[in-house]
């Protein structure tokens, strides 16, 4: 009953329950403990033996707070972001993918109704299309920010999706991504994983593999409000669905860009 209603939290869009005791920590000193104690909240919310398992083994992210800490490129204006992404090769390489992956984004189209290019631009952009999808360990990473006083609340469900997962085959103690978490092709993290995680064969999902983790990411923009046929440039009704992955403005306007050049629009 427990993992049915953890479940329903994270399909519908809520917290999880608070359970009092939940610290934080600025530093890696407290984190074990801080570890050996949540894992009785995780078990209360339904994180079974794997999970816990998983949880015990996890490590303060040094790498993950340095991370955390710098995101300054989301600080650039629009053009000097899009140098700085390389978003002119992401374009040219983005066009070459879509014809060499022409009955793929076909098949995403005719099942999601969203088409190549905003695929291919979140593609190239977030691990410039499979070629580097990042070497931290992923439960390492997630329970760090849960533990973390910047913002526990928000990785708090992170990691208990993440347990999930790990409960459920989808990722192991040893899964490895970016350094907030995210993981797979287009980078999900755990939450959307278990919200909008999709196979386009219809057999375990790999987001490791292309077509599963661009058919997850076409689910997540269709569950976001995308409407197919319609525009995603800024002020056309899908952009809102852009903005949905990721909220720095510059990101959003970038793959609006991007996108509709592969397009060809």
């Amino acid at each position: 009953m427990r993992r049915i209603v953890l479940c329903l939290f994270l399909m519908l869009g809520l917290s999880a329950p608070a359970f009092a005791g939940a610290s934080c920590g600025k530093t890696g000193a407290g984190f074990d403990a801080w570890k050996a104690s949540y894992a009785a909240q995780a078990q209360a919310q339904g994180i079974g033996a794997r999970g816990l398992a998983a949880l015990a083994g996890t490590s303060y992210a040094t790498a993950t707070i340095k991370a955390d800490r710098s995101m300054h490129s989301f600080k650039l204006g629009l053009d000097a972001f899009m140098e700085k992404r390389g978003a002119a090769t992401i374009v040219a390489q983005g066009r070459k993918k879509k014809s060499q992956n022409a009955a793929l984004f076909k098949k995403i189209e005719k099942r999601y109704g969203v088409p190549a290019g905003p695929l291919i631009a979140i593609w190239g952009m977030e691990t410039a299309f499979g070629s580097y999808m990042g070497h931290q360990n992923t439960l390492s990473a997630v329970a760090t920010l849960a533990y973390d006083c910047r913002r526990p609340d928000y990785f708090r469900e992170q990691l208990i999706a993440a347990l999930t997962l790990v409960d459920n085959g989808v990722l192991s103690a040893s899964s490895t991504g970016a350094m907030h978490g995210e993981v797979g092709q287009t980078q999900f993290l755990p939450k959307n994983v278990l919200l909008f995680g999709s196979s386009i064969d219809g057999g375990g999902i790999n987001l490791n593999d292309k077509a599963d983790a661009l058919a997850s990411t076409a689910n997540f923009l269709r569950g976001h409000g995308w409407r197919p046929g319609l525009g995603y440039r800024p002020g056309e009704p899908n952009f809102a669905a852009l903005q949905g992955w990721n909220a720095a403005s510059v990101y959003q306007q970038a793959l609006a860009i991007m996108g509709n050049e592969i397009d060809g629009n």
